[in-house]
């Protein structure tokens, strides 16, 4: 290919790339320029792109209309809680599938992707029948306990384990060095930016959860953001789309801080991966 013909290429890959960029990014632009929008800016037509009034108490409002900072404290709790869970659980499961031999390793390793492809929705009444005979719906430990194993953290670590040379550690074990620590102390750093990836999708994953804390829940002592965002898109006027984007917008800040402290870690990873 010559010079001419390789140089279309790369802009016809460039101009590709931006429009599928625009199609992901405006979405995000169109909340977040309603959320600072008055009410007859939103309703106007032909809509504008950006808002004439920028309206803040939108903001205000959105987070008075309920108590959402317990919506906000809850759904830490769960994310942070669910995520610790997950780790002391993945990281055990997945150092024994990559390193030890044992009779039904594959078959039990089998049932892991099993569980990979069965949605939650699917067995979500057996757990509930289960969590309510242990009084335990209608609390934050029914939003945790049931995602404390992660077939998907098991999953994506086994693989990250399997990439450590066996020589690092047979060195480890002459030095005396127990399982346990070689676990902690050599496999989790050398993983440490799968473990990083894979914290952010579960931490995005349950701090996002609608459909969970929706039929675990019936209180506001014990429901997280989302569904008292749920609650925005009503009134006596009809949807206030400024106040609902508004909160939406409170929702995501704290995924969008996540995601570029840890971005770095995220490029490591698929990088670690595809070695």
């Amino acid at each position: 290919m010559n010079r001419v013909g390789a140089t279309s290429l790369k802009t016809v890959e460039w101009i590709g790339l931006l429009i599928v960029g625009f199609l992901f990014v405006f979405p995000f632009l169109w909340m977040a320029s309603t959320a600072f929008k008055t009410m007859s800016e939103v309703r106007q037509f032909p809509p504008t792109l950006f808002p004439e009034t920028w309206d803040l108490s939108n903001f205000a409002h959105a987070w008075q209309s309920g108590p959402f900072l317990t919506y906000t404290w809850n759904s830490i709790l769960v994310a942070v809680g669910i995520l610790v869970l997950q780790f002391l659980t993945a990281v055990p499961a997945a150092y024994a599938f990559a390193r030890y031999k044992f009779p039904g390793r594959n078959l039990l390793f089998g049932l892991v992707l099993i569980v990979l492809m069965i949605p939650g929705q699917v067995i979500f009444l057996p757990i509930y029948v289960q969590l309510s005979g242990w009084g335990l719906v209608n609390t934050l430990w029914s939003l945790i306990l049931p995602y404390a194993a992660s077939a998907f953290g098991i999953f994506l670590l086994r693989q990250a384990f399997m990439q450590v040379p066996d020589e690092v550690i047979e060195a480890a074990r002459l030095d005396d060095a127990s399982e346990w620590k070689i676990m902690w102390t050599i496999m989790v750093p050398m993983a440490k930016p799968v473990l990083v990836t894979f914290g952010l999708f579960s931490f995005i994953y349950h701090w996002n959860d609608y459909f969970w804390p929706l039929i675990m829940t019936n209180s506001d002592e014990v429901r997280t953001l989302p569904i008292g965002i749920s609650s925005l898109h009503m009134s006596d006027g009809g949807t206030l789309w400024n106040v609902m984007m508004a909160g939406n917008m409170i929702l995501i800040l704290p995924i969008l801080v996540v995601f570029f402290v840890a971005q770095r870690h995220i490029i490591k990873a698929f990088v670690y991966q595809s070695k």
